[in-house]
């Protein structure tokens, strides 16, 4: 990978890092598949009249990645960030770099070195780190529904990358179109007070919002399929494993969390195994 393109790969964890705080206050003021659906929508109509049509060939790719990215992968994470805890969250996610990478081996013949599989185990061993304490088993739902998602969003990055690449803001905005109907209907059937919650909702609530449409929706995704149309999954997917880093750093600072021993020791980890996973072998320096 290039230096701009490892910088780019920072930056989408600490976007979306960021963005726990955000998505926690959002589901506080509007139910959480109704808020995910006013997120897409937005994302839409802000994209749409400024890209072009996925071709003929590209319909059929773009519609099953806004099955797997955004009604599964956000469904579920949405419901069970809304239901538990941002931070156990943040950790139980990070179960998507592993998923990509195993499933890039048999699905993209992209079969990760010894130094990527030590440097994705090191960097779990990270977050494992960061998850270990009193309460994680409190609420099995909500983490379980984290881990759905996370293969959700595994299964879609190796979907993009088969059939890509895509124009970014394409992709994103097309797959947003596509979205929209599949999680409002599922609001529709699950949840209520969607009306009511348009009234309610304070400052925080619609910052968070476009919180989430800007910077983690349009940035945070743009810069991360720009990066999966030109790198492998086996280099990009292990810098997702950055998530809970940024994500505990942004409790800290803005939800008052203390900043512990685990969080620094666990940083730490998670970091050095993603700078493991970019040591390219001189053997296989085509891995780029």
């Amino acid at each position: 990978m290039s230096p701009i393109q490892i910088v780019c790969a920072v930056a989408v964890p600490l976007l979306w890092g960021y963005q726990f705080v955000a998505i926690k206050v959002g589901v506080m003021e509007f139910p959480p598949l109704f808020f995910l659906g006013l997120r897409f929508l937005a994302i839409a109509l802000l994209l749409i009249p400024f890209v072009k049509r996925p071709t003929r060939q590209q319909f059929g790719p773009v519609a099953a990645i806004s099955v797997f990215l955004g009604g599964l992968n956000f469904g579920l994470f949405y419901v069970g960030l809304g239901l538990g805890s941002g931070s156990i969250s943040a950790v139980a996610y990070q179960l998507a770099p592993p998923f990509t990478v195993l499933l890039a081996w048999p699905l993209l013949a992209e079969r990760p070195s010894l130094t990527t599989s030590a440097g994705v185990v090191l960097a779990f061993v990270g977050v494992v780190v960061l998850a270990a304490g009193p309460g994680l088993s409190a609420n099995a739902l909500p983490l379980l529904l984290v881990v759905g998602a996370a293969f959700a969003f595994a299964v879609s990055n190796v979907l993009t990358k088969r059939y890509g690449p895509f124009d970014p803001l394409m992709l994103m905005g097309w797959l947003s179109l596509l979205t929209v109907p599949q999680v409002m209907l599922m609001s529709l059937l699950l949840e209520h007070g969607q009306l009511a919650s348009l009234i309610t909702a304070d400052e925080r609530g619609w910052l968070a919002l476009a919180y989430t449409i800007f910077i983690g929706g349009i940035v945070g995704f743009g810069l991360w399929f720009w990066l999966i149309g030109r790198c492998s999954m086996g280099r990009v997917a292990p810098f997702g494993l950055l998530l809970p880093v940024f994500a505990l750093m942004s409790s800290v600072l803005f939800l008052g969390d203390p900043m512990t021993p685990k969080l620094i020791v666990g940083g730490l980890l998670a970091i050095s195994g993603v700078a493991m996973t970019q040591v390219r072998p001189s053997a296989r320096a085509n891995l780029t």
